[in-house]
């Protein structure tokens, strides 16, 4: 193919279109589904899955839960909060963080699992 030439993909199947798109990758029309590498097949394990979602739900709770921190810690420094308001919210915080705590080892994960990597960005937490 050249370079100002278009690649297309001619196929009622996703799987070829993704198969296309993997970098050094060349898809021969009509390949089967079965010629496909391992590697290129979506694991559908019921327990993986489970853990997957689990972390990624984990991952946003303790995101919010640092951003309620901050919050928080900003009205205090500005004095909008009473004493009874700042113990009510430490309170409900620090409760927070123990169920994501407990949530996080149910599901088998460590503290690192909870910290995405944004590339150039930096890590989430």
């Amino acid at each position: 193919m050249r370079g100002d030439e278009m690649a297309q993909v001619e196929s009622d199947s996703i799987s070829d279109f993704a198969r296309v798109m993997q970098p050094g990758t060349a898809v021969a029309a009509g390949q089967a589904h079965s010629e496909m590498p391992s590697r290129l097949r979506l694991n559908l394990d019921p327990e993986t899955v489970k853990n997957g979602l689990g972390q990624l739900v984990l991952t946003l709770v303790k995101l919010l839960h640092e951003l309620l921190e901050r919050q928080a810690i900003r009205r205090i420094d500005a004095g909008s909060l009473n004493d009874e308001q700042i113990e009510r919210l430490g309170l409900t915080l620090m409760r927070q963080a123990e169920e994501i705590e407990r949530l996080r080892k149910e599901f088998g994960l460590g503290e690192e699992d909870l910290n995405l990597d944004l590339g150039p960005l930096g890590k989430l937490l």
